[in-house]
């Protein structure tokens, strides 16, 4: 948990430092933006790429390796004398965090009961929610008291730790049959599996959309103040965590029931939070209520990639999350769309309540396809874990 938030921080926290970057390198802060899209388009990439190319290597030595990588994109990054070395080493970070993340949670779920993969996941993904709410503050605290090269340097202090944890701490059994690249790669052709990881894109349109538009619309119709939003965002973050942790527990206790539920009552809440969308005091709740519900979500789609995908986990986990990735590109461009329309931001309320419906009816119709109780299917999972 501890390295991925060392690592998701440097994701998250370029927002925060962003202004001073760009007045260092003398750039503007558009070209700046950049490192986000890089970073983005490294996770996309570098996710099935690295993950399929890295088949045959044992667990152990490959987590080390991609932290030294992290550590050194990150001081590369604090270094950094122009921006395009900046923007080439966020990418070079950028292409080893869905792998690395992959892997973890592969290893987690294989530590853990059949009967709590939700629950692992969710512990698991909890760094990264971390990250949001106290690793991306801190770090936006440390560029400004010490100069943005700090706050990577810090990031890449972190990421040492976590090497020298998983040195450690992580065992590597000497039976260990890791599959070739063409046999992970022959799980992505499996229907069941193409189907978990159009969920996770479809189903998470619409919150990120609702996120990455979230400043316009609590400020321009919510009639908050610019200097709330901090607090607003820490209180999205909050609901965030707990969302998270609440959504691994609920899926493992009856998946067939909760995931479809957590979506029905997000596409709900966001349809209600439209009608409320000009109230400053409604819309402060629903924030905490999007947040929850976005990240309860999260675990039971983790869970269903993992289960679907038994033959090669770890690949099918790296895909999904570069499908997450590829699920914000198109947030942030149909969001646009919609928020420079001459409706203004408040249809992203809706748009992102019907998106979410199409996840909803997706996993609907997955679900009924599924046989055996979650047990069951976690006793399978499980013992293919133990086998990869």
């Amino acid at each position: 948990m501890f390295c991925v938030f060392s690592i998701t921080t440097g994701e998250f926290v370029i927002a925060g430092i962003l202004p001073e970057v760009a007045a260092d390198l003398e750039v503007t802060a558009g070209t700046v933006g950049l490192l986000v899209t890089a970073y983005a388009v490294g996770m996309i990439i570098g996710g099935p790429v690295l993950t399929a190319a890295t088949a045959g290597i044992d667990r152990k030595p490959l987590m080390l390796a991609m932290l030294a990588v992290a550590v050194i994109g990150n001081a590369v990054s604090a270094l950094a004398p122009e921006f395009s070395l900046l923007l080439a080493a966020r990418m070079v970070t950028a292409l080893v965090t869905s792998t690395f993340f992959a892997q973890a949670i592969v290893i987690a779920v294989q530590s853990a009961p059949p009967e709590r993969a939700g629950t692992m996941v969710a512990r698991l993904a909890f760094g990264m929610n971390l990250a949001m709410i106290l690793g991306a503050p801190i770090g936006t605290q440390i560029g400004s008291q010490w100069g943005w090269r700090a706050t990577f340097a810090a990031i890449a202090v972190a990421c040492l730790i976590g090497l020298g944890l998983v040195f450690w701490q992580l065992t590597s059994p000497t039976d260990e049959g890791r599959t070739s690249a063409v046999s992970e790669l022959r799980v992505l052709r499996q229907p069941p599996v193409l189907v978990a990881l159009a969920i996770t894109s479809v189903g998470n349109v619409g919150v990120l959309m609702v996120f990455s538009y979230l400043a316009p619309l609590l400020t321009d119709l919510g009639r908050h103040p610019t200097t709330r939003l901090p607090i607003l965002l820490l209180a999205y973050g909050a609901g965030a965590t707990i969302g998270n942790l609440v959504g691994g527990i609920l899926y493992d206790r009856n998946p067939r029931l909760f995931q479809p539920a957590l979506l029905g009552l997000l596409a709900a809440t966001l349809v209600g939070t439209w009608f409320v969308a000009t109230s400053t005091t409604l819309t402060g709740v629903a924030v905490v209520a999007i947040g929850l519900l976005g990240f309860a979500i999260i675990p039971g789609m983790q869970a269903r990639v993992m289960m679907t995908a038994r033959e090669a986990p770890t690949l099918a986990m790296a895909v999904n999350a570069s499908g997450y990735q590829v699920a914000a590109a198109c947030a942030g461009l149909f969001g646009g769309l919609i928020a420079d329309s001459t409706s203004g931001p408040r249809p992203i309320y809706l748009a992102a309540a019907g998106l979410t419906i199409c996840g909803l009816m997706m996993t609907v119709m997955a679900t009924r396809a599924l046989r055996g109780t979650n047990a069951d299917a976690g006793a399978v999972l499980h013992g293919r874990l133990a086998d990869t």
